[in-house]
């Protein structure tokens, strides 16, 4: 199966393929007395699907994410994950301000405190910030309705006491998303907002190499996945801006790309 035809099924049609599926198998043991061991054909790729569609955000399996903008200008937006860092962020703030740059930044709820000024500082300097929860936990998406509500709200509740807004753009950590997650996100009026092109700058890949792979990736529309938690990072993002600089591309924030607003 192709990713596009991967990333036409959703959590709904998914489900009912399955239900349709083991029902002829069970009409067809009535029948013809067929193995119920087929009942495990369908089983397994329900399973996988689910697995796949949870952890590619691109797939919108459970919900439309918003990955990319429209290519009728050379556009593109830089996100960052996981801040604000104390010694990263405003080495991010300087290259982008160096380049007249616009940025989104997902920020972690518990990673606010003793960083204030920062948030300020991104904020003051026209870049938007949106919710990645307030924990990032590795168990988050084991949560629940209220759970996930009570990380958003965490977090919404931090940012709005430093810089006085309310978020409506929300990253969910590792790009997995949920039934519980969605509808949270759903009742709370947030706009789910993945990416189009993974830098990876998490890994130990060299600087070079990352740049290479953001780079080779880039056309009008693209919403590019960075983290500011890393002079790695701060190295890639001045060669990507030197990039778009020389290639005519102009660099936004998120809400400037999706035409959408970032807080209410």
């Amino acid at each position: 199966m192709s990713t596009q035809k991967i990333n036409n099924v959703t959590f709904k049609t998914a489900k009912n393929g399955f239900i349709i599926a083991i029902s002829v198998i069970g009409l067809l043991h009535h029948l013809f007395e067929l193995s119920l061991w087929w009942l495990a054909l369908p089983g397994v790729i329900y399973k996988a699907l689910i697995i796949y569609g949870s952890a590619n955000i691109q797939s919108n399996f459970h919900a439309k994410a918003h990955c990319r903008g429209d290519a009728f200008e050379k556009e593109i937006a830089v996100s960052f994950d996981d801040g604000p860092n104390q010694k990263y962020t405003p080495q991010v703030l300087s290259a982008l301000a160096q380049y007249n740059a616009g940025a989104t930044f997902f920020v972690i709820g518990k990673n606010i405190r003793g960083n204030e000024n920062i948030l300020k500082q991104i904020d003051a300097e026209g870049h938007s910030i949106g919710n990645h929860s307030y924990t990032h936990s590795f168990l988050m998406d084991f949560k629940n309705l209220q759970g996930f509500k009570d990380e958003l709200n965490q977090a919404a509740d931090d940012v709005f006491n430093v810089i006085g807004k309310r978020m409506k753009l929300f990253r969910p950590p590792y790009g997995v998303t949920t039934p519980s997650l969605v509808r949270a996100s759903n009742e709370l009026n947030y706009s789910i907002i993945g990416w189009s092109i993974r830098s990876l700058d998490t890994t130990a890949d060299h600087a070079h190499t990352i740049s290479q792979r953001v780079q080779k990736q880039i056309e009008p529309g693209s919403i590019i996945l960075f983290h500011d938690t890393s002079d790695k990072t701060v190295q890639v993002l001045r060669q990507t801006l030197n990039f778009a600089r020389e290639n005519g591309y102009k660099i936004v924030s998120v809400e400037h790309l999706l035409k959408i607003e970032a807080y209410e």
